[in-house]
């Protein structure tokens, strides 16, 4: 997991898997970075293949975490299977979820 930084905006590359193994550490990074930095926090999803129950609960407590420090978290590069994901757990009616702009023309 890589943070890269700006006046506007944080982003947060996430690996190849945010489940049991991985939530722990990925959720300290993610609390760090929306407590230290401005703007929205943009987690970068493109790498993700696997996600788990715990993996949700990381992504759903850093929104909750956003929303109490005034900023926004926005899911970027969601791959097809992890958006399916979303879509089942009405998750992508709760976090803010970036469209491509191939999608909206």
């Amino acid at each position: 997991m890589r943070v890269r930084g700006n006046p506007s905006a944080q982003v947060v590359r996430i690996g190849a898997r945010l489940d049991a193994g991985t939530s722990a550490g990925v959720r300290e990074r993610l609390h760090e970075a929306l407590d230290s930095g401005e703007g929205d926090l943009i987690l970068d999803l493109s790498k993700l293949e696997m996600i788990d129950a715990t993996g949700l609960g990381v992504l759903v407590g850093s929104h909750r975490r956003a929303l109490s420090v005034q900023r926004r978290l926005v899911l970027r590069g969601v791959p097809p299977r992890i958006m399916r994901i979303l879509a089942v757990t009405r998750l992508n009616r709760v976090l803010h979820v970036e469209v491509p702009a191939a999608a909206v023309a």
